[in-house]
């Protein structure tokens, strides 16, 4: 079993530092909770890290096939209960493909790969909420 540690550190107010692989992320709380704005709040970057890892997989996929796209992005939909603790309780990725003439059982293939076999923050979230996709091609 693999294992990968983190350490936050306290940067005063409600803020936190991590070194990540090098880089540096300060999460923080909005104003209204007592923060400074000087980073992002702790659940988005759930829906980030969805966002990223699909998104690799997706796209090494994609060039093993030798599909090219003009452009490709992942809209990251996550649905929050109304009460504490305010958690997901759905996640909904749209994947937005750009090209001309694109085979979309292929992309969906990437899509499917990714989703079931591939991402690791896929398969972690699917044990806790409901995490649903499609996708849209835009030819323009």
């Amino acid at each position: 079993m693999g294992e990968k540690t983190i350490t936050s550190t306290w940067l005063g107010g409600m803020a936190f530092g991590t070194d990540l692989d090098g880089h540096q992320i300060i999460i923080d709380a909005a104003p209204e909770f007592g923060g400074a704005d000087r980073g992002p709040r702790p659940k988005p970057l759930m829906l980030v890290a969805l966002a990223g890892c699909t998104g690799i997989d997706v796209v090494s996929i994609l060039q093993k096939m030798r599909i090219a796209v003009e452009g490709f992005k992942i809209i990251v939909k996550g649905y929050l209960t109304d009460e504490h603790p305010k958690e997901f309780v759905k996640i909904h990725l749209i994947y937005e493909f750009k090209g001309k003439g694109l085979p979309q059982e292929k992309l969906r293939r990437a899509v499917e790969l990714s989703q079931e076999r591939y991402c690791g923050v896929s398969a972690t979230y699917k044990k806790a909420l409901e995490l649903t996709w499609e996708i849209k091609i835009k030819e323009d």
